[in-house]
């Protein structure tokens, strides 16, 4: 009779054991799926020509000495490119609306203005 006992206990434990293991095996996977899987990248355009379109426009009609307009527009373009710079940090490729020829994707021009508008508040004119 403890032959039987002693042999029901082994079995339990090399079950129990086989159990432990499985699941620490399962976890193991899990984790590393987790670990590595890489969030599927959003794709965004802006229109970055008439943005800037817009700015010149703005620019012309103001009258100002040339060499203010020009420190404006190098203040711009350079508050512009941060813009981009920094949409495209976060995962996102940023693509021009202009050289994108098919498909559909989300447009972020307006998230670009106010980026824009946030650095040149921030004190990056001339």
């Amino acid at each position: 009779m403890t032959d039987t006992v002693s042999n029901w206990r082994q079995l339990a434990l090399k079950l129990v054991g086989l159990a432990a293991l499985g699941a620490a095996l399962l976890w193991a996977v899990w984790i590393t799926r987790e670990a590595t899987r890489e969030e599927p990248q959003r794709i965004v355009t802006v229109r970055l020509a008439e943005t800037i379109g817009s700015f010149v426009e703005e620019a012309a009609r103001a009258d100002a000495d040339p060499a203010s307009v020009q420190a404006a527009s190098l203040a711009y373009l350079e508050a512009a490119t941060g813009a981009v710079a920094e949409m495209g940090s976060d995962g996102r490729v940023v693509m021009v609306a202009e050289a994108v020829l098919a498909g559909a994707s989300e447009d972020a021009t307006p998230e670009l203005e106010r980026r824009i508008a946030a650095r040149l508040q921030q004190g990056e004119r001339p």
